[in-house]
């Protein structure tokens, strides 16, 4: 591959077009008509809405091998941007098939790589040389730690992570430290992260290095400074290509535009219902002001859909039709009906996890292969109890986009606390979290534990107590490790009058490691916590501790062979781009899906994101679709009713058939009064007051208890949360205070005097 562009005078030629009168290509014949338009629009800008399985690669490599097949642009005047280096090389190997020959010489591949390819050729404008080094994350990650502990930072409240995140946003949006301004500035370190921000690029210079988001802020700083260096790059490019536009960042946009200012030869192939990534940067704005930003634009909208059955279409288009901020398209198929989406009902979270699994395993009794089925949740912590069913009943199954729940990096630290805790010779769980959080406790420390404990014969941990009775430790060092010991040794009295979810409770917080990553400002940092919530409930289904250590064991110890067909359990985040025959989306409840950190933190917007992935979810069913929820869910050790999602409400009626079981709402009976009052409590509530009522799920039966059977004070029973005394009374809600669960708001109907 030439590191060159087009000479200036050979991009500035005239296209060559067409003989007149040719037959079209067969590669064009292949085309169904809103493809092909896409593929023959060459000149002027065009926005190409392609829908969920609507053949997008197909018409981005077409439209590729059509400008070269045609005569209009030579192979390195064409620039292609893709997201992945994945769909470059398949983009690569689909044109060399179209034209019969492989291409040499192309501007195809990511955005980093492509900039990083113009860097090398201009690093003396970024004051760096040409062989600089690109860091990658835990470099990034070390850097920063170390600026920040040169500023003397206090790096257990303002962590590296955090401060990395901070930074990477503002790369994202193009912006280099003096481009900063008071809109966009951060309360983060006190204030001080912007400074921080200076010296971490300061010393990246100093040691000739780049991280990723410099490639493009770089690049785009060059482009931006010098109108030669510029110039030359939008004259070489006769023609620009992008796929996934949806997920563009700022700076990835302002490149962009930059570039296509000459020749405004620019296709951008994207889906704005499929914009889920705001989170690592991505702006779906720059999808919808494409006819803003490029007047005269044409957009070519595909909607023939490919994979899925008229049902899903018409359920995922239905739904995405409640977004206000979307172009609009309508996803259609020739294919036959297929089955409705089916929507279930279940009384709890655990009642789901079975549901869900005994439909994968009926489904494979009947000759559907586990690799065309997927289980997509909302939340990291939601695959737990899948797991743990799954293993009960041997169906194999592997995580896609991340570890098992159990070996996730913040479960296997807080299961090596409680194996500490309960075991003080298992070494190898002493040494993974001796230092985690940083205390100060270095490799040099460990070593020396290492040789006393090989030399007297005795455990890690006590070769520590004995280590810290003397004066070889440094005196931080030996601080620090005496304390750990009397934190170990306090937890050890706790275990036998307190219970062990709590004891586990204890253990992360005193510790120190929940703080630690509450103060994380890393996107994962979020459901790491929530995974760690998910831990402590886990243990409530034990007798004690060591019944749950010796569970976690047997589960790690599972052997699932890599090949072999198996179960897909992923988040929705993560499926985008796939397909199966079979999709399952469980959790559709308020709070969950959508999410309330996103609601509170985003509003609208987030909500209308959190739909865009409800809509990603459907779309990646070719056959199949089922929706469940949970009346009932624990949540963090709390048992806690909830309404269904109002993403339930918004399939259209006419494409869904609803399974509930008796008594929960969705049944689909007449209790219209009941059903308006839910509709009600599922209304938009944004900001941080936003709170889901904690009701119980609407009854839908026809005959409901008769309001006023219960008085206040008088004592009940619910199935899930045991006896209880009503509190008050209003119509058909009571509120319970119940002996083990608390306080409660529950439907008369749930609940029988005791």
């Amino acid at each position: 591959m030439s590191d060159s562009p087009a000479a200036p005078d050979a991009a500035e030629g005239p296209p060559t077009a067409p003989p007149p009168g040719r037959a079209p290509a067969a590669y064009l014949a292949a085309l169904n008509p809103a493809q092909r338009e896409a593929v023959e629009a060459t000149e002027g800008p065009v926005l190409v809405l392609a829908g969920a399985g609507t053949g997008k690669t197909r018409v981005l490599t077409t439209r590729f091998a059509h400008l070269l097949m045609t005569g209009r642009a030579a192979p390195n005047q064409v620039l292609a941007v893709t997201f992945t280096n994945k769909a470059a090389r398949e983009m690569k190997e689909r044109i060399a098939r179209l034209i019969g020959r492989p291409v040499e010489g192309l501007w195809l591949g990511t955005f980093h790589a492509l900039s990083a390819r113009l860097l090398r050729r201009h690093a003396a404008l970024a004051g760096l040389a040409p062989n600089f080094t690109i860091l990658d994350t835990d470099d990034q990650l070390r850097l920063v730690k170390q600026v920040a502990e040169a500023a003397n930072l206090d790096t257990r409240r303002w962590t590296p992570q955090g401060l990395l995140a901070v930074i990477e946003t503002w790369k994202n949006r193009g912006l280099g430290p003096d481009e900063v301004g008071a809109a966009d500035a951060t309360d983060f370190a006190a204030g001080r992260a912007l400074a921080l921000y200076r010296d971490y690029q300061a010393r990246l210079r100093a040691l000739n290095a780049a991280d990723f988001g410099d490639l493009l802020l770089h690049a785009l700083a060059i482009f931006r400074t010098n109108a030669e260096v510029l110039g030359l790059y939008q004259r070489a490019f006769r023609y620009i290509l992008v796929d996934e536009y949806q997920d563009t960042n700022v700076a990835q946009y302002l490149w962009l535009r930059l570039l296509a200012q000459r020749h405004r030869n620019i296709c951008c192939v994207g889906d704005d219902d499929q914009s889920i990534y705001s989170w690592r940067g991505a702006e779906v704005g720059n999808i919808l002001r494409f006819e803003h930003d490029f007047p005269g634009a044409r957009v070519i909208r595909l909607e023939c859909n490919y994979r899925s059955t008229p049902h899903i279409l018409a359920a995922a288009s239905g739904l995405i039709a409640h977004n206000q901020g979307r172009l609009g398209k309508t996803l259609w198929t020739e294919d036959g009906e297929g089955e409705k989406v089916r929507l279930r009902g279940l009384w709890d979270g655990e009642e789901e996890a079975r549901f869900v699994c005994d439909e994968v395993e009926a489904l494979q009794g009947r000759g559907e292969r586990l690799g065309a089925m997927a289980v997509l949740v909302r939340a990291g912590f939601q695959m737990r109890a899948f797991e743990e069913r799954l293993l009960t009943l041997g169906i194999p199954y592997r995580v896609l986009g991340g570890p098992r729940f159990y070996e996730r990096q913040e479960v296997r630290d807080a299961i090596a606390y409680l194996r500490v805790v309960a075991n003080p010779s298992h070494d190898l769980s002493f040494e993974r979290i001796v230092n985690v959080p940083k205390r100060g406790i270095g490799e040099a420390t460990v070593k020396s534990l290492h040789e006393l404990a090989r030399a007297r014969g005795v455990p890690v941990f006590e070769a520590a107590r004995d280590l810290v009775a003397t004066d070889e430790l440094r005196a931080k060092a030996r601080v620090a490790l005496k304390a750990l010991i009397d934190d170990f040794d306090r937890w050890r009295s706790l275990a036998g009058g307190l219970a062990h979810p709590e004891l586990a409770r204890t253990v992360l917080e005193e510790s120190g490691y929940t703080a630690m990553w509450q103060a994380d400002r890393s996107p994962d940092a979020p459901g790491r916590l929530e995974n760690l919530k998910e831990l402590v409930a886990a243990m409530e289904e034990f007798e004690n501790l060591e019944g749950f250590l010796e569970h976690v064991s047997l589960v790690m110890e599972n052997d699932q062979a890599e090949d072999g067909e198996r179960l897909n359990l992923m988040t929705l985040h993560a499926a985008k781009g796939l397909e199966f025959d079979t999709v399952f989306l469980p959790g559709w409840e308020e709070g969950l899906f959508p999410h309330q950190r996103a609601l509170d933190e985003g509003g609208l917007k987030s909500l209308e994101e959190e739909r865009r992935l409800a809509h990603v979810g459907i779309t990646r069913a070719r056959r199949r679709v089922v929706v469940s929820f949970a009346a009932n869910r624990r949540v963090y050790s709390t048992w806690q009713s909830n309404l269904p999602s109002r993403f339930v409400d918004e399939l259209p009626a006419e494409h869904v058939e609803r399974e509930s079981e008796p008594g929960l709402y969705g049944a689909g009976s007449a209790a219209t009064d009941l059903e308006e009052g839910a509709a009600r409590l599922r209304a938009p509530r944004f900001g941080g007051q936003a709170r889901l009522i904690e009701a119980e799920a609407w009854t839908v039966e026809t005959h409901a208890r008769p309001a006023g059977t219960f008085a206040v004070g008088g004592r009940v029973f619910h199935q899930k949360f045991g006896y209880g005394r009503v509190v008050s009374t209003d119509g058909a809600a009571l509120e319970i205070e119940f002996e083990k669960a608390g306080r409660k708001k529950v439907i008369d109907r749930f609940v029988e005097p005791a």
